[in-house]
């Protein structure tokens, strides 16, 4: 049977209400109809605590916010099942609206995989 971790909800609400935040901040700073034409509204926010995952089957399983749901990341075969490792989570925002999420696993002292879903 297949483990599907996931990340802390509250952790993940507080990062939106705070990227939310930030955006309503910043549309008070710009000056002038089109603000700041440098700043094309794209941000990525480390959303929640990195959480532990082990390898299964050469994958790991992550449920994801945002309506995204259950995922299976393939691991590399250097990684073997079993292993002990690292997922970490980034949203991904458009002027303070969430497009997707990034996934970052880190296993044996590296970054071994990093996969992006909807818009990052």
């Amino acid at each position: 049977m297949t483990t599907y971790h996931e990340f802390n909800k509250d952790q993940i609400d507080a990062s939106l209400k705070k990227i939310a935040q930030h955006d309503d901040h910043k549309k008070l700073l710009s000056t002038g109809v089109g603000g700041n034409l440098a700043d094309n509204g794209h941000i990525s926010f480390a959303a929640a605590e990195c959480i532990s995952v082990t390898v299964e089957n050469d994958k790991v399983c992550i449920n994801l916010p945002l309506g995204i749901g259950k995922v299976c990341i393939p691991i590399p075969a250097i990684v073997p099942s079993g292993t002990a490792a690292k997922a970490c989570l980034d949203i991904c925002t458009t002027f303070g609206f969430p497009t997707g999420v990034k996934v970052t696993i880190s296993a044996l002292g590296r970054v071994i995989v990093t996969k992006s879903f909807g818009k990052c």
